[in-house]
């Protein structure tokens, strides 16, 4: 069944190109047609030269010509239909790659969150270029493979219909085998696939993460673990290739019963010529030469038929990752958020990443326009979701969150992220030039601008030492650049951009403490008048926010200025004085 739904979906694709299709098994006919003609002049030949009495060379030099010139228009008919199968089967293979790559992007971030990314790689790349090979043995064996079965048959039967008959009755033997261990290889090639995916996820993995691994001691783990998964790796792959290896041995071995079977009858008839009308040596050389082309496409299609179950066990990966849900699209009469004002009001918001696991409850706030909000609390207590909700990476489960006095599920996404400015703790750069890193969010930006923005980042003084400054070619990890100079960049980007509102989730917590206080200067000029939310853990850095939101276990347990929560002796207290023991 699983092949009978993947076959439908690969058909879907291929009807896109059903002229070069048509157009290839025509060609494949002609093919056929060439190459079933050539044992037909090669019998003639042979009858002029032993019943002739004598060896006419000129009739013979002309079955030669006459051969040669087919056999030279079959090879060019067969270029041009393996040209067209090429371009039919990378052509859909291209169209799938499209439609998967553009299914990420559709993604919701719950999907992404939890699926591995190895995995999804391997699903689009390697599963990929197997489905390639598959589909690509598929158009140029199993089509032409089909019309010389049929065209042989055709020719064999204008011979002699007895010794068809005979063919004929053997060759299901070679099908139903063909077809029982084909039925069996499809869930081992699955499990390939998978297996193989597995393997390129924890590449990604460890490779990602070389320093950590390295920190941590745990090279001897890893390889370990490589070492388990390669080895069963291994086990599936020999399994898959092992069984789908049998098919070809065993339809060889039908098709050579059937070969002894023409050469005994088509003797016999040649024997009993005289008597009862029989073939000639010349027409049972043909015969002997059509039922080796009969049975060779049984071969060959028993292998594709093989390779297709790997192809397809592939396929449903691909198409797996495709039919995924996307992300909830906009309203159609969604609002269009321009020049926003920054006022954000969240009321009564519930949500949690699974149904069973309660994280924020009854969240309520109300944000006016140009303020200066911090949000603090211990790790896991919420603060980083909240701002997932604020720029609907994830939809609440409850209640609403609004900008401007609209839901934020009734506004473009895309205008309402671009509304924002945002800079993580974790860096997010691109393989590219260091320019191309800055200009992310104003593709149009000019030079003049570029410059500026880094130089109230203060990133503009390590960005000229550069080799070639901020022509500079970065790879998407950074390349040689600190973990402050990379978060520099990014800060680089929301200077640039200015948004109406800001989102800072511990910006500056790798950059040295000189370099922290001028940055901090700088998003106070660039926070002026626009409404910012600041996730912090050093609290130092946000004691002129105009209102702290302090949150425990989801929920807002305290909210005020930095001196009123001090005087409370709360939470926020105990959190402050902690870190300022010494000090205090």
């Amino acid at each position: 069944m699983k092949n009978k739904s993947t076959l439908r979906k690969v058909l879907r694709y291929i009807k896109r190109y059903i002229l070069l299709m048509i157009l290839s098994m025509l060609l494949a006919a002609l093919t056929v047609a060439g190459s079933l003609y050539i044992p037909i002049i090669i019998g003639r030949t042979i009858d002029l030269i032993i019943s002739a009495g004598k060896v006419d060379l000129a009739a013979i030099s002309g079955l030669l010509l006459q051969t040669g010139a087919v056999a030279g228009v079959t090879a060019l008919l067969q270029w041009l239909m393996n040209a067209i199968n090429n371009r039919i089967a990378f052509d859909v293979v291209r169209d799938i790659r499209n439609d998967a790559f553009r299914k990420i992007e559709e993604l919701p971030l719950s999907y992404l969150d939890t699926a591995s990314t190895g995995d999804i790689v391997s699903r689009v790349i390697s599963d990929a270029d197997q489905f390639a090979d598959g589909l690509l043995l598929g158009f140029s064996q199993l089509f032409t493979g089909i019309v010389t079965i049929l065209g042989t048959l055709v020719f064999m039967l204008m011979l002699d219909a007895w010794i068809t008959l005979a063919v004929v009755v053997l060759t299901p033997v070679s099908l139903l085998v063909a077809r029982f261990i084909s039925g069996k290889t499809y869930s081992m090639f699955r499990l390939r696939s998978e297996t193989l995916g597995e393997q390129t996820s924890l590449i990604d993995e460890i490779i990602g993460n070389e320093k950590t691994v390295k920190a941590f001691c745990r090279e001897d783990e890893s390889i370990e673990k490589f070492e388990e998964i390669n080895e069963r790796l291994e086990k599936c792959s020999l399994r898959a290739t092992f069984f789908s290896s049998l098919t070809n041995p065993t339809t060889r071995f039908v098709n050579s019963m059937v070969y002894a079977a023409v050469a005994l009858f088509g003797a016999l008839a040649v024997i009993d010529r005289g008597a009862s009308g029989g073939i000639t040596v010349g027409e049972l050389s043909c015969f002997l030469s059509y039922a080796n082309q009969y049975t060779k496409p049984f071969n060959e299609i028993s292998g594709v038929v093989t390779e297709l179950q790997n192809a397809f066990a592939c396929a449903a990966r691909l198409f797996e990752l495709i039919e995924e849900p996307s992300e909830q699209p906009d309203p159609q009469d969604a609002y269009v958020l321009t020049d926003a004002k920054g006022a954000v009001k969240a009321e009564n918001v519930s949500f949690s990443y699974v149904p069973d696991r309660k994280l924020i409850e009854n969240f309520s706030i109300d944000i006016k326009p140009g303020q200066k909000t911090a949000i603090v609390g211990p790790t896991g207590c919420g603060k980083t979701t909240f701002i997932n909700l604020l720029m609907r990476f994830y939809d609440v489960t409850g209640g609403c969150i609004s900008a401007d006095g609209h839901d934020i599920r009734q506004i473009t996404r895309k205008s309402l992220r671009s509304s924002y400015g945002m800079v993580l703790q974790e860096t997010r750069l691109i393989s590219g030039t260091i320019r191309d890193n800055i200009i992310m969010g104003k593709p149009d930006a000019t030079e003049e601008e570029v410059v500026s923005a880094a130089k109230a980042s203060h990133a503009h003084s390590f960005i000229k030492r550069l080799p070639q400054g901020y022509d500079t070619v970065i790879g998407e990890d950074g390349g040689s650049l600190s973990q402050g100079q990379k978060q520099l960049l990014c800060i680089t980007r929301i200077m640039l951009c200015r948004p109406p509102m800001l989102i800072l989730d511990e910006a500056t917590s790798s950059i040295d403490t000189r370099t922290e206080l001028k940055i901090q200067d700088a998003f106070a000029k660039l926070m002026k008048g626009r409404t910012s939310f600041i996730v912090a853990h050093r609290l130092s850095t946000i004691r002129d926010a105009d209102v702290i939101l302090v949150m425990n276990n989801g929920s807002i347990i305290e909210q005020g200025t930095h001196d009123e929560l001090l005087a409370r002796g709360g939470f926020y207290a105990s959190l402050y004085n902690s870190q300022f023991d010494s000090v205090s």
